[in-house]
């Protein structure tokens, strides 16, 4: 099993009723008949108003159901993953819910869409019921095309249509507002990879960027390379500068997740947004998260409506549906001052070449190594080892450039390092290493030699840390490495010592301490501590440095 779908492919009803049971306190029901008819709809719906109906293939969760309830949709009508709703499943839900207002279809430009909701208000109209329709186009990734795609700015049609509908607008009123305010809904789509639709047994994602995605897992306009949030957010606000050109003009946006990309990457993403240009003309900025996505494709889009008053209330009104993200108001970052605390000591710069190259050359090397180690840790941990490691040593190089180091008094240098650390180095590794570089700079300014000093050091870090010999952590090669140099003075031995240490790690199928310890044998076996395999490279390039300085 790669994914958790349902044994009988009934996706699509169980993931309805499942959000109907968890909001049973909410006035929402399920038409109950035919199986393939899949429609929500307010049970305390006031039929003197307009409804506002809209729907289309699941697998954009939360929309469309998700946005049911007062101030937005009367009911939407879901059809199966990516597939349109039924004419009867439409029609339906227009019988249930409208009343002699009318009622006002939301439908993104899909053929499916566009053909069935169209033939289910023909119906209607036959039936006697007043029926309007707009057809929502907002993806501008062709803008030659037609009849564009309807993607996430028709959250912003399902918002201002339910506002002014329960304001007591006519249908008339409520078709020509929306209408016009559509025209100036801009959206733009950049995804990763595809998505994986249910009977994808392997649930795997095709990784290649794209720009102009769709929201049914289909290509993208054109395949594009990105290297970070900032070029992906460049080259998404270029194709909505032709719309944005007025300097006059007022937005809102939304940033939507389609379906994988993580929170931290949303807000990345919006600091991004709020950093360009663009910024001076967004009035709101609803919260980002995933709210018309496409099953699991990683990637985001941006969505702008332009602003008047109407459509300015609209969006700030209150709804029901805890779907519908906050507003925001686009601001600069408060900033509160830190305290200068008495425990953070200056050094003054002190000149020593031999040991300035060795603090060089390991940094380096650390930062070299980013990618191997992150790789090691992947199998037993997070995968960030390399990266905390790698910003520490590009910590302390800046340090040296910027302020420099007292290179020639262990005492003071120790202590510096490991009051960086503390600083700089995120998780566990950060505070077991300031431990050790103070504990040994205490010792050190005790008379102890610098090999003393050292094991004073890892003693202190295993009293605090709580881990020692063969638990399968960075220990593993730093105790035999400092006890051999301890005993010899030979930086060779000790290198060579840190190194069989780490590779036993590969051996050592229980973990006692650090993350490794909560994964099971077969994990652990064959892939060595990523942390004991650092500490292995650090000495074998102290142990080189020494060498060529000779």
């Amino acid at each position: 099993m790669s994914r958790f779908y349902a044994h009988d492919n009934q996706h699509v009803p169980l993931a309805i009723q499942g959000y109907l049971a968890s909001n049973a306190h909410r006035p929402l029901a399920m038409l109950e008949g035919e199986q393939s008819i899949k429609v929500v709809i307010r049970t305390d719906w006031d039929k003197s108003k307009v409804a506002i109906l809209s729907g289309g293939g699941a697998g954009h969760e939360p929309a469309h159901v998700g946005f049911v309830g007062q101030g937005m949709l009367t009911a939407a009508i879901a059809g199966d993953v990516f597939s349109s709703p039924s004419v009867e499943a439409i029609l339906q839900a227009i019988v249930a819910t409208t009343g002699k207002s009318g009622c006002f279809l939301i439908v993104k430009s899909y053929t499916g869409d566009r053909l069935n909701f169209g033939l289910a208000a023909e119906k209607a109209r036959a039936m006697g019921y007043q029926v309007d329709m707009i057809i929502v186009g907002d993806d501008i990734a062709l803008p030659d095309v037609a009849n564009p795609r309807g993607i996430a700015g028709t959250l912003f049609v399902h918002k201002l249509a339910g506002h002014l509908s329960e304001q007591g607008k006519s249908l008339e009123e409520v078709a020509t507002i929306t209408k016009a305010a559509a025209q100036g809904i801009h959206s733009i789509g950049l995804a990763l990879s595809s998505c994986a639709l249910p009977y994808d047994e392997t649930g795997e994602l095709k990784y290649a960027p794209e720009i102009g995605m769709g929201i049914h897992g289909e290509p993208g306009f054109e395949k594009v390379d990105i290297a970070n949030a900032k070029q992906a957010v460049t080259m998404m606000l270029n194709k909505l500068a032709p719309y944005t050109g007025d300097p006059d003009k007022r937005f809102a946006l939304l940033i939507n997740n389609l379906g994988s990309a993580t929170e931290l990457e949303l807000q990345i993403i919006t600091q991004q947004v709020l950093a360009s240009p663009l910024q001076k003309q967004l009035d709101i900025v609803f919260e980002p998260g995933a709210y018309m996505t496409s099953l699991n494709m990683y990637g985001i889009s941006l969505s702008l409506i332009a602003l008047d008053d109407t459509v300015r209330e609209a969006l700030l009104s209150d709804v029901a549906p805890t779907a519908w993200p906050a507003p925001g108001v686009c601001g600069d970052v408060a900033r509160v001052p830190m305290h200068n605390l008495t425990t953070h000591t200056s050094y003054l710069s002190e000149e020593n070449s031999t040991v300035e190259q060795l603090i060089v050359h390991v940094c380096q090397e650390l930062v070299a190594q980013e990618s191997y180690l992150n790789n090691l840790d992947e199998k037993v941990g997070d995968g960030d080892t390399g990266t905390t490691f790698s910003s520490a040593a590009k910590a302390i190089l800046a340090k040296l450039d910027n302020e420099g180091l007292p290179l020639n008094t262990p005492e003071k240098l120790f202590q510096c390092i490991g009051q960086e650390l503390s600083t700089v180095m995120g998780g566990s590794s950060g505070v077991l290493l300031s431990i050790f570089f103070t504990a040994a700079a205490s010792a050190n300014s005790s008379g102890h030699s610098l090999s003393s000093s050292l094991l004073k050091g890892i003693a202190k870090v295993q009293q605090y840390g709580g881990a020692k010999l063969n638990d399968r952590t960075m220990l593993d090669a730093a105790i035999p490495a400092l006890e051999v140099y301890s005993e010899t003075g030979n930086l060779e031995q000790a290198a060579h010592a840190a190194l069989l240490g780490a590779e036993a790690t590969a051996h050592m199928t229980k973990a006692r301490a650090g993350r490794s310890s909560y994964l099971r044998e077969d994990s652990l076996k064959g892939n060595v501590d990523p942390g004991a395999m650092a500490i292995a490279k650090v000495f074998h390039v102290i142990w080189r440095c020494t060498q060529d300085q000779k």
